[in-house]
């Protein structure tokens, strides 16, 4: 009995030892555990996407003063895998030694690799790293770096490209044009602040100091985007997307100067929270990979704001309503697996005993892939994050109406041979889901309950068959 008294008494000590103690970084309630969020403050666009030497870099906008929108810099993380991620310190600073709120501050923009030493900034035996970025209300700036990104330095030049009176500019996007062998940049531009003008600038260069304004298209706003896809895969049938802050596309042609759309503006995302989206430049093996800020990321009491999707990678497919980017999480996902459960060919039938295919599963962070054949089933869906005591957050499909609904989102979506093909990523703070092989897809934020971690499969008024489930947990990226 002492013993039992004395374990007793042991175990109270230490429960009041650690009860006051604060949560482990990384470890928190809403921390997502295999999305990138900063250790603490504010963060939203993602910038500067580039791969050097092994390494994918994610510069963010950053606030190093505190949880809310202002003071920005450029943060900065990088990536083996581009799902590990190492926090790095500041990369770019406010210009002109600012310490206003917003002018002069870091805005976004883009990096590249500066291969054949055009600008003749490199020292040593790495290239020169190139970020050019948004000074706010004082131009578009360069920066370099000639030590794999770790610091940076401002281009004695700057601005590139002063900032007309009344104008508002930002967010530039550099790339390559190797049919006409110059650089070109891609601006979102108000052109004499006139809203009817607002829309991407797009600008050429042989120099990456100098820049000549090409031509303007109206109907954009933000963090511009533009490069190439080949459809289906053929290199021969290359097609351009240009991409505003929304992530609203159009395909056409580019000849470097002017962009001539093929298509009306279609949508990349139906979900709430995804924004300023951008893709890597200098990916290895000609890959289209693109990550961007989940926005209005809200999470109670925690001491960081905002989260990156998870990265996927691009391509360019025909359709029954012609060609689509489609988007699916990088195949590096896998690294983070652990326990899976996967069952095939199983018909659910509402009301009966033990049709929940995924009862027993417990977990906050997961990937649940499935194909589902419709049959009879008026709605079907997957609930996640639920309890006894909370219902959980619905991913639903209305059959008749074919629309996909989550957390307020809703999404057109057709079946395929009378199927539907859903690719779902759960994180703490976010669900993301791909549909039909990621031709559509919701990118949502959200705030479950506590350790409220089962999960359902159901259908109403009729049958649904599930040609084949997959669930696997996911790791965090942050602990070994």
């Amino acid at each position: 009995m002492t013993k039992f008294i004395s374990i007793c008494a042991l175990v109270t000590s230490i429960l009041l030892l650690t009860s006051g103690r604060p949560v482990k970084t990384y470890s928190e309630l809403y921390r997502p555990q295999f999305h990138f969020s900063p250790e603490k403050n504010w963060m939203n666009d993602p910038d500067g996407l580039v791969y050097y030497e092994g390494e994918y870099h994610l510069f963010y906008q950053y606030n190093p003063k505190g949880n809310e929108w202002g003071y920005m810099h450029w943060g900065h993380a990088v990536s083996t895998d581009l799902v590990h991620w190492k926090n790095l310190p500041i990369a770019i600073y406010p210009d002109n030694n600012s310490t206003d709120k917003v002018k002069c501050t870091a805005w976004s923009g883009s990096a590249i690799v500066d291969k054949n030493n055009v600008t003749g900034l490199q020292e040593g035996s790495y290239k020169t790293l190139l970020a050019f970025y948004t000074s706010r209300g004082c131009g578009q700036r360069l920066a370099y770096s000639n030590d794999k990104g770790r610091t940076w330095k401002k281009y004695a030049g700057n601005p590139i490209i002063p900032e007309a009176p009344g104008e508002e500019t930002r967010d530039p996007k550099v790339f390559w044009y190797k049919p006409g062998n110059h650089w070109v940049m891609v601006l979102y531009r108000m052109p004499g602040g006139d809203k009817a003008k607002e829309g991407i600038s797009i600008y050429s260069s042989t120099d990456l100091a100098h820049w000549t304004f090409e031509s303007h298209i109206t109907g954009y706003y933000e963090c511009p985007d533009l490069f190439t896809l080949p459809l289906d895969g053929d290199s021969a049938k290359m097609k351009w997307a240009l991409l505003g802050g929304d992530g609203s596309y159009m395909l056409g042609d580019f000849d470097g100067k002017h962009f001539t759309p093929e298509s009306g503006k279609k949508v990349l995302d139906y979900g709430q929270n995804f924004y300023a989206a951008q893709t890597w430049s200098n990916a290895p093996d000609g890959k289209r990979i693109q990550i961007a800020w989940m926005r209005e990321s809200k999470y109670p009491g925690m001491p960081f704001t905002g989260q990156m999707s998870f990265p996927t990678e691009l391509s360019l497919k025909s359709t029954p309503d012609g060609p689509r980017i489609f988007r699916t999480p990088v195949s590096e996902i896998s690294s983070l697996y652990g326990k899976k459960m996967d069952k095939t060919d199983k018909n659910i039938i509402p009301g009966l005993k033990n049709y929940n295919l995924l009862k027993g599963i417990h977990n906050e962070c997961v990937r649940i892939t499935g194909v589902f054949d419709v049959k009879s089933s008026n709605m079907f869906g997957i609930t996640v994050r639920k309890s006894r005591k909370e219902a959980g957050t619905e991913i639903s499909y209305d059959v008749k109406k074919q629309l996909l609904t989550c957390i307020g989102s809703q999404m057109p979506l057709a079946p395929v041979n009378n199927k539907i093909k859903l690719d779902i990523l759960v994180d703490r703070a976010s669900i993301e889901i791909f549909a039909n092989n990621g031709e559509k897809v919701i990118t949502d934020n959200f705030t479950p309950a506590e350790q409220a971690d089962d999960m359902e499969l159901w259908t109403h008024g009729g049958e649904l068959m599930v040609d084949s489930l997959e669930v696997h947990e996911i790791k965090s990226i942050w602990r070994e």
